[in-house]
């Protein structure tokens, strides 16, 4: 009797597992079905960042003053009020609002360089591995893109200049680093951390759920993952 057990537990093991799983999946499979995904996923963050509000209004990516600035002793008056300073922030939304459509062609270039080898890799990484793709490929160009466009935007407010002079002052002392110590270069840092949250989102709402994906390629490449 035990001998039967034995051998029905060996043939059920032994069976294929029917369906198509992540290894029968061809390479153009893979990285067509990848490639859409990260098209999609990042063209989705891209669009609800880069318009009005899309980072005031979003309470995950909103730009606030440095919080050590908001530390240093004094800070409201060199600012004149709050209602200055609340202008302030929405120039610093405003700004990183204007610079981050700039990341649709970037992002796109990276998704056509990527190779098979990467695709693969994203394919089975956790849930941020596209994203992190997109950081290792895309930060530097799209940091070199940005800053412009924020110093042109925040360049037509005067409170930018009183921004530069405090935080400048402020990180001689050790009170602000060095990498906020422009505005310019604070929202760039800021749009691109927000910018990767969202496609990080995105990214993360396709591998859990790849049937509500609009492509039946991206479903069919996701889909296996979870077979």
């Amino acid at each position: 009797m035990k001998a039967s057990v034995l051998l029905s537990s060996f043939l059920l093991i032994a069976t294929p597992v029917s369906g198509s799983g992540i290894l029968d999946l061809t390479d153009a499979d893979t990285q067509g079905g990848l490639k859409e995904a990260l098209l999609q996923g990042a063209g989705a963050a891209v669009g609800k960042l880069g318009r009005t509000d899309g980072f005031l209004k979003n309470r995950k990516v909103k730009i606030p003053l440095p919080e050590s600035l908001q530390k240093v002793e004094g800070v409201m008056g060199v600012f004149g009020m709050k209602k200055q300073a609340d202008d302030m922030v929405v120039a610093m939304n405003r700004a990183a609002e204007a610079a981050v459509p700039e990341a649709r062609a970037l992002l796109r270039v990276a998704i056509q360089q990527m190779t098979l080898r990467d695709a693969r890799s994203i394919l089975t990484g956790g849930d941020h591995s596209a994203t992190d793709y997109f950081r290792k490929t895309s930060q530097a160009p799209l940091r070199e893109r940005f800053l412009p466009i924020v110093k042109e935007t925040t360049g037509k407010v005067a409170l930018a200049e009183k921004y530069d002079a405090l935080a400048g002052s402020a990180s001689k002392i050790g009170l602000v680093d060095d990498k906020d110590a422009t505005i310019e270069e604070y929202v760039t840092r800021k749009a691109l951390d927000g910018l990767f949250l969202m496609i990080a989102e995105e990214e993360k709402a396709i591998r859990k759920d790849p049937a509500k994906q609009t492509s039946s390629l991206v479903q069919k490449v996701f889909g296996a993952l979870g077979r």
